[in-house]
């Protein structure tokens, strides 16, 4: 499997994750359980895409700008989950951050497939694409591993 694949398997589980959570607007249980979910596979997954996919592309000056970019919109998403920590749960607040971060998150992933991955598989060979899809998944399954502990 390749970097792109990869990601792609990631992002789904991502928007799925996203879905129940908008679902599950008045069922506590539904919500938390969602909403954890969407932390560790947002925390495995920025790491594991960080270290696999923008530090190569970071090497090369046709993607610097765009990874660079990527890594702090990870940045936006992470405060964003750290705010809706410290709120109450299911508050107007809570519920108000809560879609934010739902709609920063497709926005990302959107903007990710189709803007950044074009022109990221111009500067990757197809033998390297596979090697920083082995290495993404390894590091997602560990990283994912400790998130759930």
């Amino acid at each position: 499997m390749d970097i792109f694949q990869a990601l792609l398997q990631s992002h789904e589980r991502q928007r799925a994750i996203c879905k129940r959570l908008l679902s599950g607007i008045g069922d506590h249980n539904e919500r938390k359980q969602a909403l954890d979910e969407l932390r560790s596979e947002m925390a495995a997954h920025e790491t594991a895409e960080e270290r696999a996919f923008y530090v190569p592309l970071i090497e090369h000056d046709d993607t610097v700008d765009e990874a660079r970019h990527a890594i702090a919109e990870h940045h936006e998403m992470d405060e964003m989950v750290e705010e809706l920590d410290k709120s109450k749960e299911g508050s107007a607040e809570w519920l108000e951050m809560m879609g934010k971060l739902v709609h920063k998150v497709g926005h990302h992933l959107q903007e990710e497939e189709q803007k950044f991955f074009p022109e990221a598989k111009k500067v990757l060979e197809p033998r390297q694409r596979e090697e920083l899809g082995a290495l993404y998944l390894q590091e997602h399954e560990r990283l994912f591993e400790k998130e759930t502990q």
